[in-house]
């Protein structure tokens, strides 16, 4: 397994390397104008003296610098810097120094200081991959001594105020990137096209001064940011599932039979996996593992392909990645260094309880391996009060911020003392609050800092409501509420009552009364005791006198001050008038001059009712009576006029005669009775009021005979007939 390290910064060295697989190989000669390789096999540089030949050994880089970094600032990336060579190497072309784990691109940069200060050498930064290229300024080797100088003044910088972490400086004179963490070595081969399977086998036939290659398993984030976001170029990587659908397998290198995941995109994984979005989804026959290209969903993230991969696009092959290191028995290289800043970060713990008037307070903070925590009085300058993970402070009366760091004052935090005043007893608006009936009330009460708690008890319960102004649920009887004083858990004992007092407003009903016309009528407010107010007579008094009628209103109020409102509808009687009796045989119809629904009518004076018409009425002078109802009336005398409908003239004093009552009422009425032939008979007047059914004493036979009624010359002529029976 991968020997893990921390990380920091990656100096790449593209230079003439050694093929330490075979020690007799003949001498090859590096191709300077390519940066990558078409075959992966790298080869030692060695110089050829007179007629032997002999191997140089690689160069040693021993770096030592592990420091603490304050954002915004610049710092040397090394303390010292040496290279140990062979004699016969004095030199190289290029030297890399790369952030190889925490980098943050857009805001970490390494840069040469003092640039005229080192004529022979030239700088280039790669923002993509947070790498800095150090090479000569002609095309022969530059001596180590120069590198050595220049990465002396190679300084890093970040400038982000919140920047934190740990950043790895990677030192190499070989082209591959070196990660400090694994002591491995990852190289991109361009390739475009190449199927997963021919690229596991390149991979293995390379060689990095004497390290076996094999297709790069990534076991760790550091690992997967630095072959994927700062690698040169994205392509295979050794991981399938090609044995067993679904389950993922490292299958090259020294981690080959290792499980990293199980199952689709919703899958887990038992160690460390890196899938972009959706992947793996084995869309057709997708076995193998592969960096997706950039600007395809997460940058550096991997996708499962097939073993061509596409023809075209964004999933076709454009490579794989190579790394070195971990197979067994392999030589231990010192052909890179590292070092690592570590920006220094204090924790405080959450501030301490907070307390009431005045007290001392113990503060706590951890703070990033290797630095010393501060504490001060002021976010930028101010005094040190003390180091260390406790702070104790004196006693204090007033809320306090305090301020911790590990080394940085860019990274100061605050933490807060928090000391509260007990409010005083609070102040209530009124004693005494009153309400007429039931309904609900708003209270104040206020102190001198915080907040009012209301409760239903002079101790103890739970607070009903919090704040200045408090509007009760609707109360019907006296009630007491208590405030109390609150500022942040620092409570006044004493609670201020509140008093609610319901009053019960005056009981009142209101009356519908009947006023005769040409009367009065006395309105009662009917509660004694109270004062009273009318409205339409604005009179003070309990009863009043009015004489017309209409709405009258009295307010009622109670000694308290309560209210109540009576209304009284006087409905005012007219005394009716009957304009006329229309008889029509027994029928009689009244008429008034103007009808009211509360008239009732009668024509004997003792039975009353709504309706105007009256049936069987007795003949002759009759009386008729109207009358609002509860107040007095007027009458009008009609007469009815009866004509019998037969007379038997036996002398048995029973309808002996034939006679029309209510005659005598009209004394200009005449009756003339005539045969069925026409011949009168008989005239009757109020000289002879009845007809005894003979003709010049002659006693007449049994047989209808008709008659003529005249009253006088305004009425019209009534016409019937009778029956004379014997």
């Amino acid at each position: 397994m991968k020997n893990i390290k921390l990380v920091t910064i990656s100096l790449l060295f593209s230079v003439l390397s050694f093929n330490f697989s075979n020690a007799n190989e003949n001498i090859k000669t590096f191709n300077k104008k390519n940066a990558h390789f078409s075959k992966p096999s790298v080869n030692l540089k060695i110089r050829k003296q007179k007629k032997s030949n002999f191997v140089i050994d690689p160069p040693k880089l021993i770096a030592q610098g592990d420091q603490l970094y304050c954002p915004q600032t610049s710092i040397n990336i090394v303390t010292d810097f040496r290279i140990d060579h062979d004699v016969a190497e004095n030199g190289a072309q290029v030297l890399y120094i790369q952030i190889s784990s925490g980098y943050s691109n857009g805001f970490d940069r390494l840069e040469l200081k003092n640039p005229t200060l080192h004529p022979n050498i030239v700088t280039s930064w790669d923002a993509t991959s947070g790498k800095l290229r150090l090479s000569g300024t002609t095309t022969s080797d530059t001596p180590y001594d120069d590198f050595v100088s220049a990465v002396k003044d190679v300084v890093f910088t970040n400038s982000s105020a919140t920047a934190s972490g740990t950043r790895t400086f990677s030192i190499t004179i070989g082209q591959a990137n070196y990660l400090a963490s694994t002591g491995h070595y990852y190289l991109f081969i361009p390739n475009v096209g190449v199927t997963w399977t021919s690229a596991r086998d390149l991979a293995a036939t390379s060689t990095y001064y004497g390290l076996q290659g094999y297709l790069a398993t990534i076991l760790s984030a550091d690992e997967a940011k630095l072959i994927g976001e700062q690698a040169s170029g994205t392509g295979w990587i050794g991981g399938s599932d090609a044995e067993t659908e679904g389950v993922w397998k490292w299958v090259t290198g020294p981690e080959a039979g290792t499980i990293f995941w199980n199952g689709n995109a919703n899958g887990s994984t038992p160690n460390y996996a890196f899938w972009n979005t959706g992947e793996p989804n084995q869309q057709g026959d997708e076995d193998y593992a592969h960096i997706t290209q950039p600007g395809v969903g997460i940058r550096g993230s991997w996708n499962d392909l097939s073993n061509t991969g596409d023809t075209s696009g964004n999933y076709q092959p454009k490579g794989y990645v190579v790394e070195y290191g971990g197979m067994p028995g392999e030589p231990t290289l010192q052909i890179a260094a590292s070092t690592k800043i570590t920006i220094p970060v204090a924790t405080p713990a959450i501030d301490p309880t907070p307390v009431c008037d005045s007290g001392s307070f113990t503060f706590n903070a951890t703070a990033t391996a290797g630095s010393t925590i501060r504490w001060f009085d002021a976010a930028v300058g101010g005094n040190l009060l003390a180091t260390g993970p406790t702070y104790t402070t004196p006693t204090i009366n007033a809320t306090t911020t305090y301020y911790v760091d590990a080394g940085c004052e860019s990274n100061r935090k605050s933490v807060k003392a928090n000391v509260y005043a007990t409010p005083t007893i609070p102040v209530t608006e009124k004693d005494t609050y009153t309400n007429c009936g039931p309904g609900t009330l708003t209270i104040k009460a206020t102190s001198n800092v915080g907040i009012i708690n209301w409760f239903t008890s002079a101790t103890g319960g739970t607070s009903v409501f919090q704040g200045t102004t408090f509007t009760t649920p609707t109360i019907s009887s006296n009630t007491t509420y208590y405030a109390e004083a609150s500022n942040n858990g620092c409570n006044n004992p004493t609670r201020t009552p509140v008093n609610i007092v319901i009053y019960t407003p005056p009981a009142v009903t209101d009356e519908t009364l009947t006023l005769c016309q040409f009367q009065s009528i006395t309105l009662d407010a009917g509660v004694s005791g109270m004062s009273y107010l009318w409205s339409n007579a604005n009179e003070t008094t309990q009863q009043i006198t009015v004489s017309k009628g209409g709405k009258y209103t009295v307010l009622v109020t109670s000694p308290e001050g309560c209210s109540s409102t009576k209304t009284i509808t006087v409905e005012e009687h007219m005394i009716p008038q009957i304009a006329r009796v229309d008889v029509e045989g027994t029928r009689a119809i009244i008429y008034p001059v103007k009808e009211e629904d509360y008239f009732e009518y009668s024509v004997d004076g003792v039975h009353y009712q709504d309706s105007t018409v009256f049936y069987d009425v007795p003949g002759g002078l009759q009386t008729a009576y109207a009358r609002a109802k509860g107040c007095g009336g007027t009458i009008k005398q009609f007469v009815v006029l009866v004509f019998p409908a037969f007379f038997t003239p036996n002398n048995d004093s029973y309808n002996d005669v034939w006679e029309v009552t209510g005659m005598e009422n009209y004394p200009q009425a005449v009756v003339t009775i005539f045969d069925r032939y026409g011949k009168l008979i008989a005239q009757l007047s109020r000289f002879k009021m009845s007809w005894d059914g003979t003709f010049n004493q002659v006693p007449l036979p049994a047989s209808d005979y008709w008659y003529a009624l005249k009253v006088d010359d305004s009425m019209p002529v009534l016409r019937g007939h009778f029956t004379l029976k014997r």
